[in-house]
């Protein structure tokens, strides 16, 4: 929080301490609900072809509720509780979006690698995000200033690892121009597709993929890697224009292509991705890149 006297800042710090201690809280109660559901729940299509559950909407409006009574004037965004006929202003200086189930194909059909997502926005920033990784059972949070933390146990930031030993988080299909650009990234790494966005670009902060990228994310499926990862200084790059900061949002809200990487993979993403775009328009390709 820039620009602020000491009083105001201590307040600030103490709505932001309140906020994290009981999203915690609001994650954690709906992890049995979450496992028992696991590989049973019904499930549909919706018309954009995506999967949608019975758990989507249960964890939402739990999530949504449970917070609402203690923070009444913050703004609540899921992707299937805000209703389609209105965009929503997001007016409050905080705001949560949830991603009730990250990795829904998974979790629908028994295959573990899928997640609870929560972020907390000040003033459309994301400035802390809690993902709950059924894989193993545990709790991913932090956010810039914060750190990262695993079942709230902090943890070190990543070390420089050899390049044979480096894992590249991908999710497929590509566009040939994209899967072209790539092509040396594909070629040299190890390639993880993981089926859940949260965790692939929340596990380059826990330091077990080096770098990620998708091109089918929406800001539910990111917001709170995005604050997780700058817990370790690892900034989001958007290939587009970036959705941060969030002034409004609507379940339509329009997909938000991005990558994540280590320092040291930064040279070598940077140059792939400039080579996934048409040739008449690299000269005027722009990377926004996202501020601590």
């Amino acid at each position: 929080m820039k620009n602020k006297n000491r009083q105001q800042q201590s307040k600030y710090n103490e709505q932001v301490r309140h906020r994290i201690n009981a999203g915690r809280v609001a994650i954690r109660s709906q992890i049995s609900f979450f496992s028992r559901q696991f590989g049973q729940v019904s499930s549909e299509w919706k018309p954009d072809e995506t999967r949608v559950t019975f758990a989507d909407f249960a964890i939402s409006e739990k999530l949504t509720s449970e917070l609402g009574r203690d923070f009444p004037r913050d703004n609540f965004c899921s992707e299937e509780a805000n209703p389609l006929d209105e965009v929503m202003e997001l007016d409050a200086d905080f705001a949560w979006i949830i991603d009730p189930v990250d990795g829904t194909n998974n979790y629908a059909l028994g295959f573990p690698l899928c997640a609870i997502s929560l972020a907390l926005l000040y003033q459309g920033q994301p400035i802390y995000g809690f993902i709950y990784d059924h894989s193993i059972g545990e709790l991913i949070e932090g956010g810039p200033g914060f750190g990262v933390l695993r079942e709230q146990k902090k943890l070190d930031n990543p070390t420089r690892l050899p390049r044979e030993q480096i894992i590249i988080g991908c999710h497929f299909p590509l566009r040939k121009t994209q899967l072209e650009g790539l092509g040396s990234i594909l070629q040299q790494h190890r390639i993880r597709s993981f089926g859940s966005s949260a965790l692939m670009f929340a596990h380059i902060a826990t330091g077990y993929l080096s770098g990620a990228i998708d091109y089918r994310v929406k800001v539910w499926d990111i917001a709170a890697a995005f604050a997780i990862c700058q817990g370790h200084s690892i900034a989001f790059r958007f290939i587009d224009s970036s959705p941060f900061p969030l002034k409004t949002f609507h379940p339509t809200n329009d997909l938000c292509p991005c990558y994540c990487c280590t320092k040291e993979m930064s040279n070598e993403f940077e140059k792939a991705i400039l080579l996934t775009t048409d040739v008449g328009n690299r000269e005027s390709l722009k990377i926004s890149v996202s501020k601590d």
